[in-house]
């Protein structure tokens, strides 16, 4: 069960800018995929396009999370790395503060950097359920999270 972050934890993107959690949801709730350190963690990319894809224009801001440094996440992400925000997180200490405990994992934060919902591993009905609250909450269409492109179900892979 994720918990509230430390709104006081500074979030560094893969080109270097670096602010505190609370400065990145000053103006927008923030939805993040995060994904771990693993070249296999690239298999779940293809969906947070689909949800980047759809929520991309409504009040929040979508963003990955990778817990490593740019290098390593520029090979996880592949060719979204630049378009899309990218947060790193080495020491795994903005994860940790979500009390997560598995990646990959889809986390939704309100403009005070609290949580409003997450999920933890790969279960498609719950990232489903994840994607239903972001667009409720942002009064948005709803991201389809089908194709037969989806990783198969699965617990994640649990942090060091």
């Amino acid at each position: 069960m994720a918990t509230n972050p430390d709104p006081d934890l500074q979030l560094t993107t893969t080109t270097g800018q670096s602010r505190s959690l609370d400065d990145w949801t000053t103006m927008f709730h923030l939805c993040l995929v995060i994904l771990p350190d693993r070249p296999e963690a690239g298999a779940w990319v293809p969906v947070a396009q689909r949800i980047f894809r759809t929520l991309g224009d409504a009040d929040c801001r979508t963003a990955f999370c990778v817990t490593s440094n740019a290098a390593i996440a520029e090979r996880v992400i592949g060719d979204l790395e630049q378009p899309a925000l990218t947060f790193v997180d080495p020491d795994q200490a903005f994860v940790k503060s979500l009390g997560l405990t598995h990646l990959p994992a889809f986390v939704h934060l309100r403009q005070n950097a609290t949580v409003v919902d997450a999920c933890e591993g790969w279960d498609r009905a719950e990232w489903k359920r994840v994607a239903a609250s972001v667009a409720k909450s942002m009064k948005w269409s709803t991201p389809e999270i089908l194709g037969s492109d989806l990783p198969p179900e699965s617990p994640g892979w649990p942090l060091r």
